[in-house]
């Protein structure tokens, strides 16, 4: 447990980092392009696509063949030296294809995603793509290999590698901006140099977290070669589980592209396709903090403690997780909801925005509890290597999802149209969460959810008043009024007023729910204050 504690805090400390250097770079970013119009869309449309790519390969087939097999190879004679240069020599050439093949598929790409996009938005969006796409051959690479060193149980470099990617953004998308202005978010306002330039920038910071990653290789202890002879490692095995996390992929594609078709009839005025990835960052802040840093040490010894057959340990490491990720998850959660207005106002230009952004973002927390329960369940499957009952829940999920995004145009108005598809995907991740627990109660039996449920509701019952209590504060402090100034207040930026409300809002709240918890002796506290010990010690 100490290994697991210190993995998680040196995981936590290098996604904080990473993800605060990624809303700096989003923010950049945004003061380059905007946040709402054709072009700010087209952009992150093109920009998004390789990204797909790199999650299904991450959450899909990396996470769900990759990282049980290497546990499962590293007890061999030779470390699984040899079955490493055969899956790598075939990772590379997939991912050199994939992205050939991506990049002829651009133009309709950009059709599929941006199905309301006026032609000259389609050819920006394709110009942007033929500049973004070879990233799908780096974040290939940077999975395989951040995979490999997990498994290996070199946790911190996963985590730390992406700070370059943002810093070298940082820096690129700054000095677009001294070159050629900032809100550049309309169509007319681009040509082939920008266009480059823009797209150049975001791809080297791919290429830049690669390369340093790669460096870190040597603490693995392996050493590969290229090995074409891909016999004997074990394909059948491999294909049997990627096969249906392929699907799973393919689902999942399917269902982003039905909301992201949906919401570009929002282009332009409203919130719609920049907003929605901008939001997504930001819920994605604690996702990643919280359950990616805790969450992957846990998935490496449950891996280990189901290939050896020892159930009654992996139902622990499943009760001992749920009820760890709860206690932060929880207050993130409401601290966020409450703070909803001034962390948008972050990653949009104007007090305005923000309003209009904020929505978006209340609707993707409303799942961010029973994601972190869905991502400990659906890692238990991966552990023994079914992916075949993954894909039916995620199956079931999508059809949830696709069905309100569809049915959202009808009974909204196009302003919220965004956040309304955003709640049908947080409803769709609830359905899908309850599903799999079910699903894996009737693999292993009994899991202790009852107990891990009712943690669950006394966090949220702690919760409560701490986010009352942060709300009372935003009021205080002057509200959407005081917090929201378009120009800022006191000389400080519309920008880092948004940032500093958040904070207050959040620190308020976590004060608040800490004291709840320590009155009533929660024992999760402890593990807590563990963690963060660690990690303020590292």
């Amino acid at each position: 447990m100490h290994s697991l504690g210190r993995a998680s805090a040196m995981i936590a400390a290098g996604t904080l980092v990473s993800r605060v250097t990624g809303l700096i770079r989003t923010t950049v970013l945004v003061a380059a392009i905007g946040a709402f119009g054709h072009a700010s869309d087209a952009f992150t449309i093109a920009n998004q696509l390789p990204n797909y790519v790199f999650q299904v390969i991450s959450a899909g087939l990396i996470t769900a063949v990759l990282v049980p097999q290497v546990v499962k190879w590293s007890g061999r004679e030779d470390g699984g030296r040899e079955h490493l240069s055969k899956l790598f020599t075939l990772g590379t050439v997939v991912l050199l294809v994939v992205t050939a093949l991506a990049m002829l598929a651009a133009p309709w790409l950009i059709r599929l995603f941006g199905a309301d996009y006026t032609p000259d938005q389609i050819a920006l969006g394709t110009a942007f793509a033929y500049w973004c796409l070879p990233q799908v051959f780096f974040y290939g690479m940077f999975a395989l290999i951040g995979e490999t060193l997990n498994a290996r149980r070199v946790f911190g470099p996963y985590a730390w590698a992406p700070i370059v990617n943002n810093i070298v953004s940082i820096v690129g998308f700054a000095v677009f901006i001294a070159v050629f202005g900032g809100e550049r978010s309309e169509v007319g306002e681009w040509d082939p140099t920008m266009i480059a330039v823009l797209g150049g920038v975001a791809t080297a910071g791919i290429v830049a977290q690669t390369v340093v990653l790669a460096v870190f290789w040597r603490r693995t202890g392996l050493h590969l070669r290229p090995d074409f002879d891909w016999r004997g490692m074990g394909l059948g095995e491999i294909r049997s589980l990627a096969g249906w996390s392929f699907a799973m992929l393919l689902v999942g594609l399917v269902v982003s592209t039905v909301q992201q078709q949906v919401i570009s009839a929002a282009s332009g005025d409203e919130a719609s396709a920049t907003v929605w990835f901008n939001a997504w960052l930001v819920f994605m802040l604690p996702y990643s903090i919280i359950v990616m840093s805790i969450g992957t040490p846990y998935f490496t010894q449950l891996s280990e403690h189901a290939s050896a057959g020892r159930d009654d340990e992996v139902r622990g490491d499943i009760q001992r997780s749920v009820r760890s990720l709860g206690l932060l998850v929880v207050i993130a959660a409401v601290a966020l909801i409450v703070a909803a207005v001034p962390a948008s106002r972050i990653f949009t230009g104007s007090a305005g925005e923000a309003l209009a952004a904020a929505p978006v973002l209340i609707g993707f927390l409303v799942c961010l509890v029973p994601l972190a329960v869905q991502f400990v369940v659906q890692r238990t499957f991966y552990a023994y290597g079914d992916t075949r009952t993954p894909f039916f829940f995620t199956v079931f999920q999508a059809a949830i999802a696709i069905g309100l995004a569809l049915l959202m145009p009808l009974v909204v108005a196009e302003d919220l149209l965004t956040a309304a598809v955003a709640l049908g995907q947080s409803i769709s991740s609830i359905a899908q969460a309850v599903l799999a627990v079910w699903l894996l109660r009737r693999r292993l039996g009994p899991l202790g959810m009852g107990r891990s449920l009712w943690a669950l509701t006394r966090f949220t019952l702690a919760a409560i008043p701490a986010g009352a209590a942060a709300f009372g504060v935003y009021l205080l402090a002057g509200g959407h009024a005081g917090w929201m100034a378009a120009d800022g207040v006191d000389g400080m930026p519309g920008k880092l007023l948004g940032a500093v409300g958040t904070g207050v809002v959040g620190l308020v709240a976590l004060v608040i729910y800490v004291a709840v918890l320590a009155v009533f002796r929660t024992p999760e506290l402890r593990t807590a204050a563990g963690l963060f010990g660690r990690l303020l010690g590292r």
